[in-house]
């Protein structure tokens, strides 16, 4: 959904609206709805943050956070999965983590809804990649493939079964295959 204004909006005037389920996202002037989640959609979500978050944030080497409105480089975006690193986790002044991330993501996760556009979460990811980001992920449920996104390198797919999926390299205790991933979306697993 493409929401249009009698004037064009700012980022700044954006981001002083009220936040919404599904989050809108900023992009190139154009406010845009983010499909709501679906089955696959949530569980491959949510799985994902408690993997990451059960190998990295214990030893503090990053944190993964589902849907979080992440604002830099002109765009306000709100990724499926954004994963920082501890030293770049944004802090307010009581040292608590803070409510506004100004900055990208070191790893970016995004999970293709059926509704949602490729293109759209493809340039997502690159602009990600353009002011930071480590790598990318988007997940494709439906073809069970994987394509990974690195600065400055060609893309990669991952649709064999047995392929292990690879992480920046913060993230390498992470040993996730294809197969380990979608097998997620199995109720008898």
């Amino acid at each position: 959904m493409v929401q249009t204004a009698s004037s064009p909006i700012t980022l700044a005037q954006f981001l002083l609206q009220p936040e919404t389920k599904p989050a809108y996202e900023y992009i190139d002037g154009q406010i845009l709805q983010k499909p709501m989640p679906q089955g696959k959609h949530s569980i491959l979500q949510g799985e994902l943050v408690s993997k990451i978050n059960g190998i990295l944030k214990p030893s503090r080497i990053a944190w993964a956070f589902p849907e979080l409105r992440c604002t830099f480089g002109g765009r306000s975006t709100v990724p499926d999965i954004a994963i920082f690193t501890w030293d770049r986790i944004p802090s307010d002044e009581d040292g608590e983590v803070a409510n506004t991330f100004s900055i990208a993501p070191d790893w970016t996760i995004e999970i293709l809804s059926p509704d949602q556009s490729q293109t759209k979460v493809t340039k997502n990811i690159l602009h990600c990649l353009k002011y930071g980001t480590q790598m990318g992920w988007l997940v494709y449920p439906r073809e069970r493939t994987v394509f990974i996104y690195r600065p400055k390198q060609e893309i990669e797919v991952f649709d064999d079964p047995d392929s292990i999926l690879p992480t920046p390299a913060f993230a390498s205790d992470i040993q996730l295959s294809v197969r380990d991933l979608f097998v997620w979306l199995t109720k008898n697993q």
